[in-house]
């Protein structure tokens, strides 16, 4: 299960830091960004895009044509290529092999413990992030609800 679990957290790894880099270009928080926007992101992961590739990779991720990517679009869009298939399944599977005790909440302090026990060295603060980029309603754990909420706007 380690090797499995590590390869699903690789994945949620990838997933979030796409959501970090959306939410900091995102300036009006509307869960949308323009092609400038998504030029910055693209900069800000690591890859040199030209002003025509990023034009492209809007025209092809923008589903809706409303000249904007919402997150569930941006979100398609990086994801379309991983091998575990349907990203839904993954963090699904991710969820329910992190949720140790069943409580189907998940906290930054049972994130890190799960870490430990992969050999995965992710700081507690690290894994605390990791939980309050996804936790809808502040109460400081991230529930199957917003976790599935994610999962389903990726659908």
């Amino acid at each position: 299960m380690g090797s499995f679990l590590s390869a699903e957290i690789e994945t949620l790894d990838h997933v979030l830091q796409l959501i970090e880099a959306f939410r900091a270009f995102d300036a009006d928080n509307d869960a949308r960004i323009t092609e400038a926007e998504l030029g910055g992101i693209m900069a800000s992961l690591g890859y040199k895009a030209s002003e025509q590739e990023v034009r492209a990779m809007m025209q092809n991720g923008d589903k809706n044509k409303d000249g904007l990517l919402s997150i569930s679009e941006f979100l398609e869009m990086n994801t379309e290529d991983l091998e575990s298939g349907n990203l839904s399944n993954v963090l699904s599977t991710t969820f329910e092999a992190l949720d140790e005790d069943g409580s189907e909440i998940l906290t930054g302090e049972e994130l890190h413990e799960v870490m430990g026990n992969l050999g995965l060295g992710l700081s507690l603060e690290k894994c605390q992030n990791i939980v309050t980029s996804l936790d809808m309603d502040g109460d400081g754990a991230v529930s199957l609800d917003e976790f599935r909420l994610i999962v389903d706007s990726l659908l």
